[in-house]
């Protein structure tokens, strides 16, 4: 059986510290926008609501009438191919990367 632990001042001071350091660096967030083809149906929908669960998207929000999809994420942790994978993954018809004026 193997038994890895640490003490509690080890907990602490790490605890602490990571704590200062969430502090001084935030999150940068950007926003990518991709078209899309066939429009989302409701399981479509409740997958890219389990999105939100995924850290680093903050926000989705579509746009039926130019059919586009905008996703708010954080750039320290996801990049722009991450999220287009999530949302094919969730059943997104993702065509294409728009780029934001």
């Amino acid at each position: 059986m193997l038994y890895i632990g640490f003490s509690l001042a080890y907990c602490r001071d790490f605890c602490f510290h990571y704590s200062l350091a969430a502090k001084d660096y935030p999150m940068t967030y950007l926003e990518v926008v991709f078209r899309y083809g066939a429009v989302p149906g409701e399981s479509e929908m409740r997958a890219i609501d389990g999105m939100r669960e995924v850290y680093g998207v903050r926000r989705v929000q579509f746009n039926d009438s130019e059919r586009t999809v905008r996703v708010e994420f954080d750039a320290s942790r996801l990049k722009a191919e991450a999220v287009a994978r999530l949302l094919r993954e969730a059943g997104v018809d993702v065509r294409e990367r728009l780029t934001l004026a």
